[in-house]
């Protein structure tokens, strides 16, 4: 038998693949990594190098590689039950899961319609919102209102209610017209402002924006405290709480995009829970089923839901479908994913790894290369810079990003930056010994590629 080997895996992956976010000419110098298996942070290639995992494979991995339970309950639904169609047909597991979802999730929120990753979640949300209006006779309302900065995914709904250019700019002529609004970002925040008024003064911009736009906007959709692929960029809980209330006071959807924030990432089980403010709809994907198999939901209240409810011959359905709706695997997954934070008291284990995790990076906040390093729970960012006095940031065209996930590599951590900023957002189940490991890495790839 041939032995399998990373090189090997290599070769035959760039004759027939194309893999996501990825210029491939680069494979020419930057060797892939055919990973193996994994267990709890790990992962191992097929020449025995372990890497921690310290991104959660993309924000997905919850409670580790391989988790025992997660597993468990995939393989006793796969002895009843693979798939069947959502429509006209049901099966336990999903709806357990929109019970167990129903439950747990911000009050009011009471329906769930299932898709399979959070892009089309997003989709969901903004035909769900657009077409709750125009059913209600209001079909002036076709615009949607989101934060600068913000990213909720790749198709193209999604894409026109985000704003950073590298995923948007090439398809803009494709896209729907977004309003875009100010987010509160705190790394922009003057020093001369109190973070209370910098939140109002973004607050008084988002509620001109609705006021000049009264009768048009189907929703507002925004990331909770954390816009993650726009750079970790972090912001205010009291935002959230008066943005629920202008949306109140003008009567637009506020849609919670919770894919990459929910399910205890920033300290509790959802990032809205901070504000505190419950939406009208809500996305999660990501970490619903622990890491292990696609699943997404948006979820909404009972009254949109009542939108659409009436005689065939009306025309109002919400004809909208994906064939592996509510797929009795994914669902198993996430029912167990759900039953290990309601067993084990998750955010307080968090909150412990929290601490480690800002105590072992306190001294980044020195580096001449760091401009700020932020937190929110189970997220952590460092913000790089060519210039610390002036916040400069190195030119995208450097790459500094790029040279720091491949010389973390050589040092057994996974880290995949964002540009300049290098995070941490890793599986909870990490030890406080890979918490330390992972920082120190960090640090000494800073080091290496940008100077002490």
């Amino acid at each position: 038998m041939t032995e399998i080997t990373n090189a090997g895996l290599m070769q035959r992956d760039l004759r027939v693949l194309w893999h996501p976010c990825t210029q491939m000419k680069d494979h020419e110098q930057l060797p892939l990594i055919p990973i193996r298996r994994g267990e709890g942070v790990w992962l191992e290639d097929y020449d025995g190098n372990r890497y921690l995992d310290a991104i959660s494979s993309w924000w997905v991995n919850l409670f580790g590689h391989g988790n025992a339970r997660i597993s468990a309950a995939i393989n006793r639904q796969l002895k009843n039950l693979e798939h069947v169609l959502l429509a006209g047909f049901t099966h336990a597991p999903v709806i357990e899961l929109s019970e167990a979802l129903v439950a747990v999730a911000p009050p009011g929120l009471t329906r769930c319609f299932y898709a399979d990753n959070g892009s089309s979640a997003v989709e969901v949300a903004l035909k769900m919102s657009f077409h709750y209006w125009r059913n209600q006779g209001q079909t002036t309302r076709t615009r949607f209102v989101t934060l600068s900065n913000s990213y909720h995914g790749e198709t193209l709904g999604a894409l026109s209610v985000g704003d950073v250019a590298l995923y948007k700019d090439t398809y803009a002529p494709l896209l729907l017209r977004a309003i875009t609004v100010p987010a509160p970002d705190d790394y922009l925040r003057p020093e001369s402002l109190s973070p209370e008024k910098w939140v109002q003064e973004h607050v008084d911009k988002m509620r001109k924006i609705l006021a000049d736009h009264r009768g048009q906007v189907c929703a507002v959709i925004v990331e909770p405290l954390v816009q993650c692929a726009g750079g970790m960029r972090m912001y205010q809980p009291s935002y959230l709480r008066q943005l629920r209330a202008i949306c109140d006071d003008f009567d637009v959807h506020l849609i919670f995009d919770e894919i990459a924030v929910g399910f205890g990432r920033t300290g509790t089980m959802w990032a809205c829970d901070q504000g505190p403010a419950a939406p009208d709809i809500m996305c999660l994907s990501k970490g619903l089923t622990g890491g292990f198999l696609p699943l997404a939901v948006t979820l909404c209240r009972e009254h949109i839901y009542e939108a659409f409810y009436d005689d065939y011959a009306t025309l109002k359905a919400f004809l909208h479908s994906h064939s592996y709706t509510g797929n009795p695997l994914a669902c198993a997954a996430a029912l167990e994913t759900l039953a290990i934070f309601r067993d084990q008291d998750i955010l307080a284990a968090n909150r412990v790894l929290a601490e480690i995790m800002t105590s072992a990076s306190r001294h980044l906040l020195a580096h001449p290369h760091v401009a700020d390093v932020r937190q929110r729970g189970m997220i952590l960012a460092v913000e790089l810079v060519r210039e610390k006095s002036r916040r400069e940031p190195y030119p995208w065209q450097a790459r500094v990003g790029l040279a720091i996930y491949q010389a973390a590599l050589q040092r057994g951590v996974l880290l995949r930056p964002l540009g300049n900023v290098i995070y941490m957002l890793p599986p909870y189940v990490i030890s406080a010994d890979d918490i330390q490991f992972t920082l120190g890495v960090m640090t000494e790839c800073i080091d290496q590629v940008c100077g002490s």
